[in-house]
């Protein structure tokens, strides 16, 4: 367990708010377990009608912990070849399965995972200055969460190739513009508003909103392109470029791959 996700429900609404505001809510394994353990309770428990994703601190998350991130691949973590999915894997499919309404309430940085995510979100509301990246390329890696079909799918192959090929940063206001957000807010309204809404969404049959996703989400298209796109990602991680990529965020520098094949 970790204090680093809080989780609540009231209401009808479960509430998981990202706690780490010394490292920008930058998500570790525990962190992503308390994730997945919330979303699959939500599923099971017919008390539970949304999820409200949310933050304590004044960024959504940073994204994956790199450190947390590069230890568990430098240990020979035998997880995959165990047959046992890794946290962040539960989590993620435990998106593409997610029946019942997701709704995302972003303030501050929403980095990598902060931003594929929200993809993944029925209602997404976000600060006018809200900072939505998907710096995967500068990293060595690819896109996860199955962003690289439903980021183009909702944005424009021109608009989501700048974002993972470029890293260029969506503001808040230009996520609501171009369909990343539902309702771009000042940052001190965007919680109450998330919450509202969630609260609404519970309030509506529970049968007619689960077709209606259905209906919106190739779920099994989903879960098979996170497959992909988490094999892809793993052959990344052994790369030489990644390791200078790791490397050069460690050290504060510039990454330089003109010497790498």
């Amino acid at each position: 367990m970790t204090d680093h996700v809080l989780k609540t429900v009231e209401g009808g609404v479960m509430t998981l708010s990202f706690n780490r505001a010394d490292k920008k809510n930058a998500i570790t394994d525990a962190m992503y377990k308390v994730l997945a353990d919330g979303l699959e309770e939500a599923e099971a428990d017919p008390a539970i009608r949304a999820v409200l994703f949310r933050s304590e601190t004044d960024s959504f998350t940073a994204g994956n912990d790199l450190a947390d991130f590069a230890a568990q691949n430098a240990s020979g973590d035998t997880s995959r070849e165990a047959g046992l999915q890794r946290n962040v894997t539960r989590f993620l499919k435990a998106l593409a399965a997610a029946e019942k309404p997701l709704v995302a309430a972003v303030r501050g940085v929403a980095v990598g995972v902060g931003t594929t995510m929200l993809l993944h979100c029925d209602l997404v509301y976000v600060a006018d200055d809200a900072r939505l990246m998907t710096p995967f390329v500068n990293l060595a890696l690819v896109p996860e969460a199955a962003s690289s079909w439903l980021l183009p799918a909702r944005i424009g192959h021109a608009r989501a190739y700048a974002m993972f090929a470029l890293g260029e940063p969506v503001s808040g206001a230009e996520a609501a513009t171009i369909g990343l957000a539902n309702k771009a807010l000042p940052s001190a309204e965007v919680d109450a508003a998330a919450l509202a809404a969630a609260r609404q969404v519970a309030t509506k049959p529970m049968g007619s909103l689960k077709i209606t996703k259905q209906l919106m989400r190739d779920a099994g298209r989903i879960a098979d392109l996170m497959d992909l796109e988490g094999r892809h990602f793993g052959a990344r991680l052994q790369t030489a470029e990644a390791a200078e990529a790791f490397a050069a965020f460690a050290q504060r520098r510039p990454a330089d791959f003109s010497k790498i094949a």
